[in-house]
């Protein structure tokens, strides 16, 4: 109640004080030089995907440009770019925030990007304001965020072996990738920060979805950050003629599939919430037009803030996926594969700060959870942590239709740059 009570009297002391806007020439001019790093010219969708050349030389152009304005650069081991700007006090854990600029093949311009740029333009206000913050402050850009957050997993401590040697969308394991970029995989698993070694941590981000669009809202403020579970679902039955078998003598898997993704529609509809249940992946075998199928395999993809609505939501959809084998005479098994991790839960006191300096900018918000996952998911490990949606038109994105406005985002940046000057005065 104290510490609450203590923020009141900050958000209140530095409502009072007079605000330094965010420059949304600059922004758009940011914008439209960071696009020119794999603009797709027939579809002018974003090709800039995780190690390739278009990434390497977006990153440098970056690096060079935090470097101009005085920050001190590093690239860490898993390829992390990371500028720091001291603060007044150097004993001070310092206040991140950022986010990614890879994309995911034929992507759009926003998504990650705009959180960096974001952060940049924080950056810039604060120098040509002489705001020096009493926190060191930590611009972080992190490396492959759309092949399973992996820049941000390598801080938080999350990574394995396994995960340096997997395939990325550019044809290189995450180990080769990084040494484009200027890391070090035989150190990237040795980065890890302890718990509490950030002050705090902010992440500014296109929403990905339709909600804020649909009503009209222009500030998003994210109360978490889905668990997300995917499965490898095989269904087995047997394989045959499918001119001289009868309908009532078949094993047919693909019918089995079938049932089963209208079950799994079924039952994550019928239970109140936010929780989102889909089917994406399918192939049956021997895949011939006159062969009965006898086998198939299928995903099933879970997400929801609640873990434990996770696992009730998966005990009902197994439990129905036995009855529809008894039905079919088919046999069903689920074999768990890698996701993005548990439900990740912002902190209410970053949230609250956001909404006030949302609401004293006289932009409207919503409290909301993300269904996508984010950097910001794993450095919830590392600091208290908070996230900023803006709108996205029509919920569209990793498609070159991604679009958001640039008011919309010059909106976003001024909350982000007002949280983090809040955040500096803040005790968690």
């Amino acid at each position: 109640m104290k510490k609450l009570f203590t923020l009141y009297v900050l958000i209140f002391n530095y409502c009072q004080s007079q605000q330094v806007n965010v420059n949304q020439n600059r922004i758009q001019a940011n914008w439209k030089k960071l696009k020119e790093f794999g603009v797709n010219q027939s579809t002018n969708g974003n090709d800039r995907i995780a190690f390739s050349e278009f990434n390497v030389e977006a990153l440098e152009y970056l690096k060079n440009k935090l470097i101009a304005l005085g920050l001190e650069t590093k690239i860490d081991a898993a390829g992390n770019l990371i500028a720091t700007k001291k603060g007044k006090n150097k004993s001070f854990k310092p206040i991140g925030f950022g986010s990614h600029i890879d994309a995911v093949p034929n992507g759009g311009h926003y998504d990650g990007q705009i959180g960096v740029l974001a952060a940049i333009e924080c950056i810039e206000t604060m120098i040509e304001n002489d705001i020096i913050t009493s926190h060191p402050l930590e611009l972080i850009i992190f490396s492959n965020e759309e092949g399973g957050v992996f820049g941000s997993r390598a801080l938080a401590g999350s990574l394995t072996k396994e995960s340096l040697e997997v395939i990325t969308a550019s044809g290189l394991t995450n180990s080769q990738g990084i040494i484009k970029l200027g890391g070090d995989p035989n150190n990237a698993l040795k980065i890890a920060r302890e718990p509490q070694s950030l002050h705090a941590f902010i992440e500014l981000h296109i929403e990905q979805g339709s909600i804020l669009f649909d009503e009209d809202i222009e500030i998003g403020i994210v109360e978490g950050i889905v668990g997300l579970r995917w499965w490898d679902v095989e269904i087995k039955g047997f394989s045959n003629h499918a001119g001289t078998t009868p309908m009532n003598k078949r094993k047919d898997a693909m019918l089995a599939a079938a049932k089963f993704i209208l079950e799994v529609n079924n039952i994550v509809k019928s239970i109140s919430g936010t929780q989102v249940g889909t089917v994406g992946r399918i192939k049956s075998f021997p895949g011939a037009p006159n062969v009965i199928p006898g086998k198939v395999i299928l995903s099933l993809e879970l997400r929801d803030l609640n873990e434990n609505k996770l696992d009730s939501i998966y005990t009902l959809i197994e439990n129905q996926s036995k009855h529809i084998g008894n039905d079919t005479d088919t046999q069903f098994s689920f074999t768990p594969i890698s996701a993005t991790g548990k439900a990740a839960l912002t902190d209410p006191i970053i949230q609250k700060i956001i909404q006030n300096q949302a609401h004293k900018l006289k932009l409207n918000t919503k409290v909301m959870p993300s269904g996508a996952g984010h950097d910001a998911q794993e450095m919830t490990h590392i600091a208290p942590t908070g996230m900023i949606f803006i709108p996205s038109r029509d919920g569209i994105s990793h498609s070159p239709d991604e679009f958001s406005s640039m008011n919309d985002i010059k909106n976003g940046t001024q909350v982000l740059l007002e949280t983090i000057l809040v955040i500096d005065k803040t005790d968690f």
